[in-house]
């Protein structure tokens, strides 16, 4: 016979993190909970970038945030795909700095440096390292404009390393034919980012200065319209404008392909594998037709990714909203995976 009655426990505290994706037009923020599964129980996406500090004060209250994960892309940063020889974490820590000034073009004071070991048994006593920096600077920078909001960063990134986390987790399976590889590629609004997966492990992050705005502006002077007709039309062209939409959007196309185009070149001169798949992201990828333009500029296929795909999904969501960002959150949702 019971003769106690259920003991009340405490109910477990819920466990959140936010992933901030402080892009040069707009900042994208996911606030996932983290308890025994992964949900998504809030987004945001706020244009304008004029004044960040305005901008993150209004995400800081919309999401009830506090510490914040963040990351960075450009000229200012550094990934690095090399071969150290084989030893365990303790040497490697201790050969990382000497070994780390002869791939990056900034002096080691200048930046917050970190590596990871991605696989240790390669052939020759090698292991492959992936070696990443970010001027201190720019790290400051950003840090000030979170203080003023009142947010405190709790996780720096750079942008290609939390879409390839974004996607590995929500793609852990995807089959592709021996020695081949797929491309992550996330076309931001001034910067692309060209990342080249193996079997789920990174081997070439590469950053293109080309993006959406490039295709904006060459609407701007198509159609001798202001930047927000052009973003507009980029996104929904009326059928009477859609061939000259189309051909303003091939001719930037053209130059975008190109730059993809050598980065593939280059990685397959230095592997075995040749790169058999895009997974297209960011908010150009909205544009109408540039999914098929870019397969046939580039000869293989080319497809856009959910990054919500292994998420579980909070009831209070609006999936009409957020289907309308499709393509915008993938660097945050990799931010908040952390």
């Amino acid at each position: 016979m019971n003769i106690f009655p259920k003991l009340k426990l405490p109910k477990a505290k819920d466990k959140f993190s936010i992933g901030l994706d402080i892009g040069t037009q707009s900042i994208k923020c996911v606030k996932l909970k983290t308890n025994n599964s992964v949900e998504l129980v809030s987004f945001g996406l706020e244009e304008g970038q004029l004044d960040p500090t305005e901008v993150l004060k209004k995400i800081k209250y919309a999401q009830d945030a506090d510490l914040v994960n963040i990351s960075f892309c450009g000229p200012a940063t550094v990934i690095r795909y090399v071969h150290f020889l084989r030893m365990n974490k303790t040497e490697f820590r201790q050969a990382l700095k000497f070994e780390a000034q002869k791939y990056i073009p900034f002096s080691l004071n200048e930046v917050n440096l970190d590596a990871e070991i991605l696989k240790s048994d390669l052939p020759e006593n090698k292991m492959l390292v992936l070696i990443a920096a970010i001027k201190k600077e720019l790290v400051q920078q950003r840090f000030r404009n979170l203080e003023n909001a009142a947010l405190r960063p709790k996780i720096i990134d750079i942008d290609s390393l939390a879409l390839i986390n974004s996607f590995n987790f929500n793609y852990p399976k995807v089959v592709v034919p021996e020695n081949k590889s797929i491309c992550l590629l996330n076309i931001g609004a001034t910067i692309s980012n060209v990342n080249i997966l193996d079997d789920g492990i990174p081997r070439l992050s590469r950053d293109i200065h080309s993006g959406g705005a490039n295709f904006t502006k060459k609407l701007m002077d198509i159609f001798e319209i202001d930047f927000k007709a052009a973003e507009e039309l980029k996104i929904n062209s009326a059928q009477d404008k859609a061939d000259k939409v189309r051909a303003g959007v091939e001719s930037v196309l053209t130059n975008l392909a190109t730059e993809i185009r050598t980065s593939f070149d280059y990685y397959e001169s230095q592997n075995t594998s040749s790169v058999t798949k895009i997974f297209l992201s960011g908010g150009a990828s909205k544009i109408g037709g540039l999914t098929e333009m870019l397969s046939a500029s580039l000869g293989i296929p080319v497809e856009s990714w959910d990054p919500f795909k292994q998420i579980k999904i909070s009831d209070e969501i609006d999936m009409q909203k957020l289907n309308n960002f499709s393509g915008q959150f993938n660097i945050a949702v990799g931010l908040a995976l952390r």
